[in-house]
């Protein structure tokens, strides 16, 4: 995911990957989702990274 940005696709090329771009990050979602609440089940804490 490092090597996607976003930020110099021009609109055009943003709205031709739109739909694979949403189901990716809408499955990395749940994936990720998936394992918080695996770990949170354990009693295990999930803390935020404090802003540098």
């Amino acid at each position: 995911m490092d090597q996607v940005d976003v930020a110099d696709w021009d609109d055009g090329a943003l709205n031709d990957h739109l739909d694979e771009l949403s189901a990716t990050l809408c499955a990395i979602d749940a994936q990720v989702t998936r394992v918080a609440e695996a770990v949170r089940a354990r009693g295990f804490r999930i803390a935020e990274p404090r802003a540098a």
